[in-house]
């Protein structure tokens, strides 16, 4: 009999073939089967974030990591050998005290029959298993790192995910107040309106409201959990989520059956903030939970906006504390919202699809992007590709595009150092 980590490959295949999205699942071959079973398994062995399993498992793969994890066999993995193994295919170089710290944290939870009972569970409630690579996987966690999710599971249409090019997060306090319900439900329907998608994290208060008025007016809308989407959280949220689920998409990158819990909704928060275009913040206390993803989105590079409110509110006072000590763009309405990451439109006013039109070569009528990208740059001093996404608001991936347009349009040149804008004649 043939199996896949100890476990019945018939058993595996079938299950793994049940969340997978892609048309071709019944045609998975072998490894296919063995990288995504693994994956799955890793979703439920390292916490989200974790930087020793993503270098792990991008510099070796899941199956192998998997192995290493296992000892090869021995039942006890190594920190030696696992560096070595991480070398040997061109890998960070991590030290072996830290590496053998992360075993001891990964090897209580090397259970193959939880694995199988969450991919059992992801088959009752219809989910998808995606990984890197997939044709709906969120390319803007690809900033992340290390620290990206090594698979999610998402429960809902699929096809909501594509919409992240055109998404803005909206988050705030779960104790929102009159003055911050209506304010994030003007905005998140003026966004719909201006074809935007929402994403948010499903709490009480402003987070809640968003999807609400993003539901209500016809619109796509995202929500992001701290633990599995069979186990929708808060559970008086459940008809909302439930909505979500039949309108648009909710994602996890923890296994079903995982229960929230405080360290998982700050990582929860980085998904939030890597898949949007722009996070805005609506309502959030001095300490808010808010700030974490404010936070997120200006390490990445995204540009982040606060809607202020009245200076006597303590429920403000993070908004505040965001324009005034981490130059988050003060926004009041929808439309200075959508001047964050503005979409490119055609003539008709008709949005443009970034996936179908390839980038001008010319400068003539330069995108937003472009524009922004070349506000960033300097005539005399050379930037990195970072440095140039940090002052322009935009992910690195996106500056590198726009830099290897306007370098062939003779724009701007790299040097040693970085890269320098051209100067107009």
């Amino acid at each position: 009999m043939s199996t896949i980590f100890e476990l019945d490959e018939s058993v595996v295949t079938d299950l793994v073939r049940a969340v997978t999205a892609d048309s071709s699942a019944a045609e998975l071959a072998a490894p296919d089967v063995a990288e995504r079973f693994a994956r799955a398994a890793w979703t439920a062995i390292a916490e989200p974030g974790d930087r020793y399993a993503g270098v792990l498992v991008e510099a070796i793969g899941a199956p192998a990591a998997l192995t290493v994890l296992l000892g090869n066999g021995s039942g006890k993995g190594d920190g030696a050998a696992m560096r070595r193994a991480v070398l040997d295919h061109g890998g960070e170089d991590l030290p072996v005290a830290e590496l053998q710290t992360a075993i001891d944290r990964w090897s209580p939870r090397l259970k193959a029959s939880e694995v199988v009972t969450a991919l059992g569970q992801a088959q009752r409630y219809s989910v998808n298993l995606l990984m890197p690579g997939d044709r709906f996987w969120p390319t803007g966690f690809d900033d992340l790192g290390p620290h990206g999710p090594i698979a999610i599971w998402v429960r809902g249409n699929l096809s909501t995910l594509d919409t992240l090019d055109s998404s803005i997060a909206l988050v705030g306090a779960r104790a929102a107040t009159g003055y911050g319900e209506h304010v994030t439900m003007e905005a998140s329907a003026g966004l719909v309106d201006r074809g935007y998608t929402i994403v948010s994290g499903a709490a009480y208060g402003i987070d809640g409201m968003a999807h609400r008025a993003a539901l209500a007016s016809s619109g796509q809308t995202i929500a992001f959990l701290a633990g599995g989407v069979d186990r929708f959280y808060p559970s008086g949220h459940d008809a909302l989520l439930t909505r979500i689920v039949e309108k648009g998409a909710v994602v996890s990158e923890l296994p079903c059956g995982s229960s929230p819990t405080k360290w998982r909704f700050l990582q929860r928060n980085r998904l939030i903030a890597a898949s949007s275009l722009a996070t805005i913040v609506l309502e959030a206390g001095w300490r808010s939970g808010s700030l974490n993803t404010a936070g997120h989105a200006a390490s990445l590079g995204r540009p982040l906006g606060a809607v202020p409110g009245p200076v006597t509110s303590a429920a403000s006072a993070g908004c505040h504390r965001l324009i005034r000590e981490f130059d988050a763009t003060c926004v009041t309405n929808a439309d200075q919202m959508a001047e964050l990451a503005p979409l490119a439109r055609t003539s008709s006013g008709a949005l443009i699809d970034p996936v179908a039109v390839l980038p001008s070569r010319s400068l003539a009528e330069p995108t937003s992007d472009t524009v922004r990208v070349l506000d960033a740059l300097s005539t005399r001093a050379p930037r990195t590709s970072e440095d140039i996404a940090a002052r322009a608001g935009l992910s690195v991936a996106a500056v590198r595009a726009v830099l290897g347009t306007l370098e062939l349009g003779g724009g701007v040149v790299e040097r040693d150092r970085g890269w320098l804008r051209k100067n107009a004649r």
